[in-house]
């Protein structure tokens, strides 16, 4: 019971920190506001202030683009669910010594186990490509986007704000 409230919380902060920055499709997506920066000072002045201003739809582009990629990659659905459901396996079946057999079956014979079959797994389905593959396509969506909308009227109240 206190985990689920705990959770609920974590949850409803989550929702008043991040997702509260979100701005409507309307707003991320007009494209009557997109043009070509006319230099690189102009270009870093939109990155500066567009990052700033549309973080929490660029937080689910990134989180859209890993769940992709996960998707499309089986064999690292395979491994994660492998691992993370080991170890809850584990820890909530497992939690004192069992003999099966003759041969005493502890909790750290369990865990070498997952290891010993779960890292190659999780090696072999190329956790480190799939990073920067989301690193790189994130990137370039981002700062393509951000570079290429122009600021709204609110950022030159923003420059007056920081000022005072």
């Amino acid at each position: 019971m206190e985990t689920a409230l705990r959770v609920t919380e974590a949850l409803k902060s989550f929702r008043e920190t991040r997702l509260s920055g979100i701005r409507a499709p309307t707003e991320f997506f007009d494209h009557h506001r997109v043009s070509r920066p006319a230099d690189l000072n102009q270009a870093t002045q939109r990155i500066s202030y567009n990052t700033k201003y549309f973080s929490g739809n660029y937080g689910l582009i990134v989180a859209a683009l890993a769940v992709y990629a996960v998707l499309t990659n089986p064999l690292l659905l395979i491994a994660m669910g492998f691992l993370f459901g080991g170890f809850a396996a584990i820890s909530k079946f497992a939690p004192e010594s069992a003999e099966i057999a003759g041969t005493v079956i502890t909790q750290k014979s369990l865990y070498i186990t997952l290891f010993v079959i779960g890292i190659p797994l999780l090696w072999i389905s190329s956790p480190i490509s799939t990073f920067f593959w989301i690193i790189g396509a994130s990137g370039v969506l981002i700062f393509g986007h951000a570079c290429l909308m122009e600021p709204g009227i609110e950022s030159e109240y923003a420059a007056v704000q920081d000022a005072v």
